[in-house]
């Protein structure tokens, strides 16, 4: 059986947890000098994707 091919950019932004797929926060890497140390504190953590999301994730990963 070949392999299943997988979306390789879609393999590096998200991870599979139990709770479901994570991901980074949006906004992050452009023009950080003019962002507050608040803002960026608040976006260096990582977020759950969203349910209606997760069936594209599924597809994108190949993931049972």
């Amino acid at each position: 059986m070949p392999k299943a091919k997988v979306h390789s950019g879609a393999a590096k932004r998200f991870k599979k947890t139990a709770a479901g797929y994570k991901r980074k926060s949006a906004h992050k890497s452009h023009i950080l000098t003019k962002m507050t140390t608040k803002r960026k504190r608040q976006l260096r953590g990582t977020n759950i994707v969203d349910k209606s999301d997760v069936v594209l994730i599924d597809r994108m990963l190949r993931a049972k």
